[in-house]
């Protein structure tokens, strides 16, 4: 275990960083509070990623589907943005 807990720690600078305390024997909420943030830091999505071998092709897919979806989501969120223009003195500046 001690070997384990290095090696991330090697490749992990924010693996030492965090510390979840247990209040009242609550196992359960503490393992809650530790996924999460190590879900936002991004460290499970790398750990599932490479911990089996994917193939060239897949990599592909999944780095274009990544992509797309990035792109889909900023036009999504930027069209969002524009209908909800309201309350505004001019709502659609430079339109007469």
């Amino acid at each position: 275990m001690f070997i384990t807990a290095r090696l991330l720690a090697n490749r992990h600078p924010q693996f030492i960083a965090r510390t979840v305390f247990v209040q009242n024997n609550n196992v359960d909420d503490a393992c809650r509070l530790i996924n999460r943030i190590l879900g936002k830091e991004g460290i499970l999505e790398q750990y599932r990623l490479t911990r089996y071998y994917e193939k060239p092709f897949q990599t592909r897919r999944r780095v274009n589907h990544e992509r797309c979806k990035a792109i889909y989501n900023e036009d999504m969120e930027r069209k969002i943005k524009f209908v909800l223009r309201k309350n505004r003195h001019e709502p659609f500046p430079g339109c007469s």
